[in-house]
């Protein structure tokens, strides 16, 4: 597949005043799967402002890999940080390797798999609270499980679950504001505007995190956890964290950790509630390789199946679905010369659903990534996780996470989608989450272990 060779065009549907912002805001899928048929290279309205989406595979990795000309830099992210900090996800390339430098300890392999016990704690858990016949907003309890996991694993601490539900709730409505605020033009920011409202929603998700965090550091955990680490000169003498520094790293790193996992296990059971043929075979897998017991460290590698039906879901909604980038030297990307000071928006979700690079792109198939169909895909045609010096300091953490409870869950419980769902993605949010996940549990075996009628067509996931 080679990227077109003709100029960029201007995706249709722009708005007078607020171009293609409301779009990409109300309904993020929709929008940003339908830009590959304009081309490989598409521009899109943010008010007046011009912006790049890169739908071609090669085009995307171009971006992702060359963090020196397309930065987290410019006028948006000095808006972002203003509010949020200069933590990891935000920061500049100036400031981006020192701070992955002192973070990536905490999330090596040895430590990853000392975090999966606090993993399987958490998530046996919450399984052992459902009861046969309850009705549970899925995502809520995954968040929460989620989050306690985190505080666990890298602070070293245990948050009650009401500090676990208000950082939830804070979390939502503070990245309700964000996205708004940063994507629609200035004029619209002075306006009253019940959407743009981000500063003072900040402070009320520093005050969740501050009650997330109250509980004491358990000792025999906190000299290597992730506050420690950052305390400490990192590798060839990187200098350590100033105590703002840290601050600003717990937000990010509490949010992007249960975002991540709960997400995609989500997504993955309103997918596999869809797909009856597909929950079948990881019934099956999971009873054959997990006994009676939750999936830990060891079951991971005989897990295959599992771990296809949670990549899949990742294609398809992928986590963090936006995420802006502006050149700093003149740039050509495909066909298009691109001046200092240009915008680039990172959608994998472009990639991910384009009909060139993936047969029947909105169909749920766990089985394209059997290993010989997987290596047949370019390279930037997968990419959940962004890639590159930037990529995700987290993402094995996550899918470690999210591969064990979708295990451990498929083990115990059968899941139905209520009728009073609504799983569509989350309108202006900067993570893909669905609106109302309300699913029915059953015990796996019982008499009450029957499926509900899907409230959604089987091919209509976006």
């Amino acid at each position: 597949m080679s990227p077109r060779t003709r100029s960029v065009p201007v995706a249709p549907g722009a708005l007078p005043g607020v171009g293609h912002a409301w779009a990409l805001l109300r309904s993020p899928l929709d929008f940003v799967g339908s830009l590959p048929e304009h081309g490989d290279l598409v521009e899109v309205r943010l008010g007046p402002f011009r912006t790049y989406v890169p739908c071609h595979p090669e085009l995307l990795w171009q971006v992702l890999t060359d963090d020196r000309t397309f930065d987290k830099d410019g006028a948006l992210y000095v808006k972002v940080r203003a509010v949020a900090g200069n933590a990891l996800p935000l920061c500049a390339r100036r400031d981006h390797r020192r701070q992955r430098r002192l973070i990536q300890p905490a999330f090596h392999r040895d430590r990853i798999e000392q975090f999966s016990t606090v993993m399987v704690d958490e998530i046996t858990a919450l399984t052992s609270r459902w009861s046969d016949g309850q009705v549970v907003d899925i995502f809520s309890d995954l968040f929460d499980m989620a989050v306690r996991t985190v505080c666990r694993t890298l602070f070293s601490t245990s948050p009650t679950p009401a500090a676990a539900r208000e950082f939830r709730r804070a979390l939502a409505v503070g990245l309700r504001g964000f996205l708004p605020g940063f994507l629609l033009p200035p004029r619209l920011e002075r306006l009253p505007l019940p959407l743009i409202r981000h500063p003072r929603l900040m402070r009320g998700l520093l005050d969740a995190r501050d009650l997330l965090l109250a509980a004491p550091r358990r000792p025999e955990d906190a000299g290597d956890d992730l506050i420690a680490t950052l305390t400490s000169t990192g590798p060839d003498g990187c200098r350590a964290m100033t105590a703002q520094e840290i601050h600003e790293q717990i937000v990010p790193m509490i949010s992007a950790g249960a975002d991540t996992a709960t997400s995609a296990l989500s997504w993955a059971r309103y997918l596999l509630a869809q797909h009856p043929e597909a929950e079948r075979r990881l019934h099956a897998e999971v009873d054959t390789e997990l006994g009676h017991g939750p999936a830990r460290w060891g079951d991971l590698d005989r897990l295959p199946y599992t771990t296809r039906v949670l990549t899949e879901t990742l294609r398809l909604y992928p986590p963090a679905w936006v995420m802006p980038r502006v050149t700093t030297a003149p740039a050509r990307l495909g066909r298009a010369d691109l001046p200092v000071g240009a915008s680039v928006l990172f959608c994998s979700a472009a990639v991910h659903r384009h009909p060139d690079v993936y047969a029947h792109p909105h169909t749920f198939d766990p089985d394209r990534w059997l290993p010989h169909r997987a290596r047949a895909l370019p390279r930037g045609a997968f990419v959940p996780f962004g890639a590159g010096p930037r990529k995700c300091i987290g993402d094995h953490y996550g899918t470690v996470e999210a591969t064990l409870a979708l295990a451990t869950i498929a083990r115990r419980w059968q899941l139905g989608v209520h009728p009073r769902a609504d799983p569509r993605p989350a309108a202006l949010g900067t993570v893909l989450t669905p609106r109302r996940l309300l699913m029915r549990v059953h015990a796996r075996g019982g008499v009450n272990a029957h499926r509900n009628v899907p409230t959604r067509p089987t091919r209509d996931i976006g």
